[in-house]
């Protein structure tokens, strides 16, 4: 069953972001908010398939990197959906979709082949830990994803483009806000994370900090994320330079702690 849901979200994902390109090629707002629909559609199937997984015995896992990426992609929605509550932002579906597709997806091929071997149960701390990083992750994905948008909307007015006053694209202060609060949750809840994390290791393991290689990229990323932070909030850095640090640090954040957890 929560192979199944896992498929049906990843079909929702993928319909969303098929409506969300052509809503932006097409600059038609309509298939845009087919777009918002169907990630919506697919974020209640998606809790649902995590709400089967831990009714299984024994539950499998969060850090499998496929079901962390699943978990990832679907914070990411949820809070792309949160974020439009106060942000005209329906073009980042088109950016946000394609994501949560490939999450869901690689939920969905693992658990097609491991359902009834998972991992033995986790304690709490873990879970949080994964929780709240995973959160935090997608967050900052968010964030990096307006921060694109927003470096290529800003360059197409520098260059006076005649189209990029009638752009589908939202205006450059709604994706500068969806920028900030996105950047402001996610660091907080990265923040949290490591923190879990931590408590965790000393639990379990009765040190500070595990020294592994995704541990210490994890570790990495939170400190150049603190730096993005005190640079956005505390030196009031302007909106153009905290949209490409957002994205910037967004890739990094993917070559680093995502690659190494799927690499061998």
């Amino acid at each position: 069953m929560a192979h199944t849901l896992h498929i049906a979200t990843a079909a929702a994902y993928l319909f969303a972001a098929l409506a969300a390109v052509a809503g932006l090629g097409l600059r038609a707002r309509a298939l845009q908010r087919v777009a918002v629909a169907l990630l919506a559609a697919g974020a209640v199937t998606h809790a649902a398939a995590f709400w089967r997984l831990h009714t299984l015995v024994p539950t499998p896992s969060l850090t499998e990197p496929p079901l962390a990426a699943s978990l990832m992609a679907w914070l990411a929605v949820v809070s792309f959906l949160l974020l439009l509550v106060r942000v005209r932002g329906l073009a980042l579906s088109a950016l946000v979709a394609p994501g949560a597709f490939l999450g869901a997806f690689a939920g969905a091929l693992w658990l097609r082949v491991r359902v009834g071997g998972a991992d033995e149960l986790h304690p709490l701390l873990a879970h949080l830990h994964v929780v709240l990083a995973s959160a935090g992750f997608a967050l900052l994905g968010v964030a990096g994803a307006a921060g694109v948008l927003y470096l290529a909307h800003h360059r197409s007015i520098k260059a006076k483009h005649s189209q990029a006053a009638h752009s589908a694209l939202p205006s450059l202060e709604a994706l500068d806000r969806a920028n900030t609060t996105a950047l402001a949750l996610g660091f907080t809840l990265l923040s949290l994370g490591v923190l879990s994390g931590v408590l965790w290791v000393l639990e379990s393991e009765g040190r500070f900090w595990p020294s592994g290689a995704h541990a210490n990229a994890t570790l990495a990323v939170w400190a150049l994320y603190a730096v993005v932070a005190v640079l956005r909030f505390g030196l009031h850095e302007s909106a153009r330079r905290a949209a490409l640090q957002s994205a910037l640090g967004f890739a990094l954040l993917l070559v680093t702690v995502v690659g190494l957890r799927v690499l061998p």
